[in-house]
């Protein structure tokens, strides 16, 4: 019964064409969309939304929003005292950008820059995850609920809106079926890509502006409402520049690609449509420019910028191999199935597995002479081919044979793109195929053989799309933040803007106190992507400790003893003078060692004293 019905509402659900709610497509205009094969016409074509919102709509969001809740679920159990997901530090991290920007709002301070993190030198939010747009959204979540719930709920929607978003876009605009535009948005939402990037990358998986960015760029060709097309397309552009720079990008190389994919295809119609484009998109460009000029200008050449990503391409690259492999998050992985195969757990953006591949090979054939396959196939296939790096891949291993990446390496902007990103505008080349070759099945029941047809399609679907479907995400227990600081004692021992030093010194726990403040004092390093030098912009991890912080480390961890001389002590006050700090803090609970610890600090700055749950040395007499 199961598979029956799914079969059913996938090739069925909907009639086809539905004319009681959409306008008809423009004579002349179907051969040109679609090729020889009968169907719906496809965006290209700029088929005016009439679907009205009803109850099956209703339904698929629901559905997208339980799915997300499925996959985050074990997040939810404790959304303050678990971490979802196996990235930890990426999940501290964004809890502080999100902490950050209530605080950027509620303080009406700088939210591209910031010396609230890595202090007194700074953050160049730009050239990091800044999240300035949700973090705006989301600011009295964040200061009611603080900024792990934010976090969670942040990753959570990403999941359901992107889905329904592009179920949104697809059914409106490109298919008939509603049922084959869910399978599309299920697939967007919910492949290995957007799970895998639920591991602390919410900056990945908020992508629900782009099916609307794509179909705006598509709209252009139409021509007609030029001012007011650019327009849209310039505020959503804007719109996802201070949600995810980096999505930006491959949306614009997804879009490029499809024009590229589209001249090679049909050149003579892709000329036809891309001079009513320039218009609109010069409109865009000069809006866009406007909105966004003192953020590029902080990107590419404020303090604290940084050029390229750490180490070379090829470590954030996939292997060849890793499309038809399983991810770690889905029914059909488990722990060691990428393991070898991508450059970490967040990185998954392939791992389709032999049924699905074989799936989409077999309805590009079926579909040979659409042109709106043809373009899909092609842009899946290139963005897959720049996800395996400089050179191509043999198995787990790399060869000397170079690979399409290497000829745009050095260039601008994809001198600091993740390699295995490339994979997500794969991802959502195949999901739209699928919502094109189950549109064209249903298109098909009443011809003679259609309805077995469909119900074959349906079925192959199903089986392709069951084992990369996700399990839920792991999580686990974090240390708790000092009732000290989440209690705003704090507030009494550090003055706005300047330092408060959590011991041991680590960017780690440095963000997670000053997440549970909302970002209300400065901490000293962190956990960024930030210069190597004042004279050298090459990217690099955080930066290096300070002397004091190295030794307090290394009583921590039990390699050196707790003897200290004159000139620890003096090292010690030049420490908290460069970073402005007011207190330095030690708490009774999470810190390795932590008598020994003490008594270096009562050596180091003089008898500490008790403050609620930790230890406080007052260094203002130091600093000034």
């Amino acid at each position: 019964m199961g598979v029956t019905a799914f079969v059913d509402c996938y090739a069925m659900t909907s009639p086809a064409p539905d004319t009681r709610d959409r306008e008809p497509v423009p004579a002349g205009d179907a051969e040109v969309a679609g090729g020889d094969t009968p169907g719906p016409a496809p965006a290209a074509e700029g088929r005016p939304a009439r679907r009205r919102w009803s109850r099956v709509d209703a339904v698929v969001a629901l559905v997208f929003l339980l799915g997300a809740v499925w996959v985050t679920a074990r997040g939810w159990r404790d959304p303050g005292g678990r971490l979802l997901g196996s990235r930890p530090n990426d999940q501290g991290f964004n809890e502080w950008m999100l902490a950050y920007a209530a605080h950027a709002v509620s303080h009406l301070e700088n939210p591209f820059f910031t010396t609230l993190q890595n202090a007194p030198a700074g953050v160049n939010l730009m050239t990091n995850v800044g999240l300035q747009l949700p973090g705006l959204v989301l600011a009295p979540v964040t200061l009611l609920f603080g900024a792990s719930f934010s976090y969670l709920l942040f990753i959570t929607l990403n999941l359901a809106g992107t889905g329904y978003a592009w179920y949104h876009v697809l059914s409106r605009h490109l298919v008939d079926s509603r049922a084959a535009a869910f399978v599309g948005g299920l697939f967007c939402a919910f492949a290995p890509a957007l799970v895998s990037h639920s591991n602390g990358h919410p900056h990945i998986t908020a992508q629900w502006l782009v099916p609307f960015i794509v179909w705006r760029v598509v709209a252009l060709s139409r021509g007609g409402h030029v001012v007011r097309d650019g327009l849209v397309l310039g505020g959503l552009v804007v719109a996802q520049f201070f949600v995810s720079l980096e999505i930006l990008f491959l949306t614009a190389l997804g879009c490029l690609m499809l024009v590229l994919a589209h001249l090679a295809v049909r050149p003579r119609d892709a000329l036809r449509r891309a001079r009513p484009m320039l218009p609109g998109l010069a409109i865009t460009a000069v809006l866009v420019g406007a909105a966004a000029a003192y953020p590029l200008w902080m990107q590419f050449a404020g303090p604290q910028h940084r050029v390229g990503h750490p180490g070379t391409p090829d470590i954030y690259a996939l292997k060849l191999g890793s499309y038809v492999k399983y991810a770690t998050q889905s029914v059909a992985g488990g722990p060691t199935s990428a393991v070898g195969w991508a450059p970490n757990t967040t990185e998954q953006a392939s791992f389709y597995g032999w049924s699905l591949l074989v799936l989409a090979a077999g309805a590009l054939w079926w579909l040979r002479r659409d042109v709106t396959a043809r373009v899909l196939g092609v842009v899946g296939l290139v963005s897959a081919l720049f996800s395996i790096g400089t050179t191509w891949t043999s198995g787990t291993r790399r060869t000397d044979i170079p690979a399409p990446f290497a000829l745009v390496q050095d260039l601008p902007v994809f001198d600091s793109v993740v390699v295995a990103r490339f994979a997500l505008i794969t991802t959502v080349a195949l999901g739209v195929l699928l919502a094109v070759a189950g549109d064209r099945l249903a298109a098909r029941r009443d011809e003679p053989s259609g309805r077995l047809a469909a119900r074959v399609g349906a079925v192959a679907v199903a089986a392709a799309l069951l084992p990369v479907l996700p399990v839920p995400l792991e999580a686990r227990g974090r240390t708790p933040v000092p009732e000290f600081v989440t209690g705003g004692a704090w507030r009494d021992h550090v003055a706005p803007g300047r330092t408060l030093v959590p011991v041991p010194v680590n960017g780690m726990t440095s963000l997670y106190w000053s997440s549970a403040a909302v970002a209300g004092f400065a901490v000293p390093e962190g956990y960024f992507l930030g210069p190597v030098s004042a004279t050298d912009a090459t990217g690099r991890w955080g930066v290096d400790p300070q002397p004091t912080a190295k030794l307090l480390t290394a009583v921590s961890r039990g390699e050196r003893d707790t003897a200290v001389g004159p000139a620890d002590i003096a090292q010690a006050r030049t420490d908290v003078r460069y970073w402005k700090a007011d207190a330095v803090v030690l708490p009774d609970r999470g810190a390795r060692r932590h008598d020994d610890l003490k008594v270096v600090l009562d050596a180091l700055y003089g008898p500490g004293r008790r403050v609620d749950d930790v230890w406080l040395w007052d260094v203002r007499s130091v600093t000034g």
